[in-house]
Parts: C-alpha cells; structure tokens; sequence
C-alpha cells in the first residue's frame, strides 16, 4: 500500500512524468482508434460475389459494379462484328470469383469501329519477311498466287481489293484484313513439305503455313465453340497432314477444337502417320538411287565396250590369237572378249 501511495505522490508531484503518462496513453488510444477504423473501412474479412459483366453495355456493367461495391476499368478493345459497340466481351476477376469490396474488375469491350492501319509496300520482299511486316502491321495473307519466275517466293506484286499497290500509295485497311500476294516459283523448287500445325492457335497455325508457300483452305470450329472463345480453340486436324509434300500454293484446311485430348490424340496419330510418310518416301528414293546405280553401271559398261571396239578397229588395241569374232565386225575384225 506504500508503494502505491508513494508511487502516486511521484505522480502528482512530478508535471515531467504526468506529461510523459498522458503522452503515451495518447498515443496508445491513437492505435486503437486507427485499427478499428481500418477495419471499418476495408470491412475486413467481407466478400462479394463478382457479377458477370460480359454480353451488357459498359454503361450497364459500371452501374451494376458500383451497386456491388466494385470498380470497373477498361484495359482493352476488340471488335467483334457480330457484337454491338461497347458491350463488354471480357472481365478479370472472372463472374462468381469472391473479392472484397471496392476490387478493380478490367474488362474488353467490343469497339464501335475496327480502327485502320497503314498497308505496308512488301513487293521485292521475300516471302517470309514479307509475311512478317504484314503480321507486324496488324493484317494477315488473304491468298498466295504463284507464277513462273527466276526466284521462288519473291513478292512480285502486292494486291489489296483487287488493287496493286504501289511504292507510293498510303492506303489504310481494316486491322486483319488480307493481302493478296503474288509470288514467284522457279522451275526447280515448286514443292514444298507441309508443316505440323497441329496444337497450335489458329493465328500461328496460318502464319507457319504462309511462312513455307501454302495457303489456308477451309476453318472449321467444333460447334460448341462461342466467337469470343475462339481465340483459345487450337488445331487438332489438317488436311493434308503433316509432311505430306504439296506443289506451293496448295490449300490446308484446318479444324479447331478447345478440347486439349482431342488436341493430344491427334498430335499422336499425326507425328505417327508423318513418320510413316517419311519412311515411304525414304524407301522410294533409296530404290531410286539403284536404279540410277545399275542405268549408270549399264552405260558405263556400254561405253567401254564402245571405245575397246573402237580401238580394236583401228588397230591400237592388241588381239591375242584365238579370240572370237565380234558378231557384226568387218571381215579380219576380231574380238577379244571370249
């Protein structure tokens, strides 16, 4: 009890230790107040179901977030014609996902309008820097007509709509329009391998398609692929298949699918059917190669017949006696093959 009294006179009569009291219990109801207003305000621990946005108007889809506390930010464009201006095609955090109040949900709208790019002039480009500056430019190959020339897959002329273009033109397209281009062919390289584009996208499945000379045939998407997915669709069959060789230009067509078995099971029977391709065509050339062997063989054994005959008619070739007549020789020919 004397401690205490003690300790409280010391208290009372000390205005150094009274300020230092008050100062630190300021401070302590300070943190108190500030934690229980954090919590308050981020509402710690609530959540909220994302709504989907996608298929309304972004006038929509900002008026229902604000109802449930949320944010929306565009972050991107697309233009889908079968959609109207400014519906929203996608959204990050996905409908249903649990996020706390005043969350940011980015989301695609469809553009009102696909905005125009500059064609860029290709021709006297290869064909695979020519397809590239295209691709860069935002456009794709609409077709590759090949024509006789001294090079293969030079750009000789450049077509958009059925209009050459020139050095000098400044003519804008829609962003993924195609060009038309017209390509040379020597006489000696107008075949060419087709490439493995199973697995891939559909975009890069036409780039690597293009980039060796052939072109994209028919598209055809499993039925129950929605537009907007389509982009995520991979190729899971192409006809012609791999390896095959097709003179350039030939169309493949290719089908798309979002199922990653159907992806992996074509994958495999077509690495199998290539692989079999390839032993067939290696058979073939090695019965080529004898053949050409055993031709070779036969005219070289001709040609020495010819010049010993030759030599023996004139005379500078020795005849041992006893040897036969050539059958057909001059009269006092003789042969020296027994």
């Amino acid at each position: 009890m004397s401690f205490i009294k003690k300790t409280y006179e010391t208290f009372r009569t000390s205005p150094v230790l009274r300020t230092l009291v008050w100062i630190v219990l300021a401070i302590a109801a300070m943190l108190v107040a500030a934690h229980y207003l954090m919590q308050l305000g981020t509402r710690h621990g609530a959540r909220c179901a994302v709504p989907d946005f996608t298929g309304i108007s972004i006038g929509d889809a900002e008026y229902m977030a604000k109802k449930n506390g949320l944010e929306i930010i565009v972050n991107d464009s697309l233009y889908v014609p079968v959609y109207d201006g400014g519906i929203v095609l996608e959204q990050n955090p996905n409908a249903d996902v649990a996020v706390k109040p005043g969350r940011k949900i980015y989301v695609t709208i469809n553009s009102f309008a696909q905005k125009s790019v500059k064609i860029p002039y290709v021709t006297g480009y290869s064909l695979r820097q020519a397809k590239n500056n295209l691709e860069i430019a935002g456009l794709e190959i609409a077709e590759l007509i090949y024509q006789s020339d001294m090079a293969t897959n030079n750009v000789l002329e450049e077509r958009f709509r059925d209009q050459v273009i020139t050095r000098n033109d400044n003519i804008e397209a829609e962003a993924g329009s195609g060009i038309t281009l017209v390509v040379g062919v020597s006489a000696e390289s107008g075949a060419v391998s087709v490439p493995k584009v199973i697995g891939f996208p559909l975009k890069e499945a036409k780039s690597r398609l293009w980039e060796v000379g052939l072109n994209v045939g028919r598209i055809v998407f499993d039925e129950d692929i929605e537009v907007l997915d389509r982009k995520n669709a991979r190729v899971y069959i192409q006809s012609p298949q791999q390896n095959k060789v097709l003179p350039l230009g030939q169309r493949v067509d290719l089908h798309l699918t979002l199922d990653p078995e159907k992806v992996e099971k074509q994958s495999v029977a077509s690495d199998r059917a290539a692989r079999k391709l390839e032993a067939e065509r290696e058979l073939r050339e090695a019965q080529i190669a004898d053949s050409m062997m055993v031709i070779e063989a036969a005219h070289r054994a001709e040609q020495r017949l010819a010049d010993s005959l030759a030599a023996v008619a004139a005379g500078e070739l020795f005849v041992p006696d006893g040897a036969t007549t050539v059958d057909g020789a001059g009269e006092g020919e003789t042969d020296f093959f027994e």
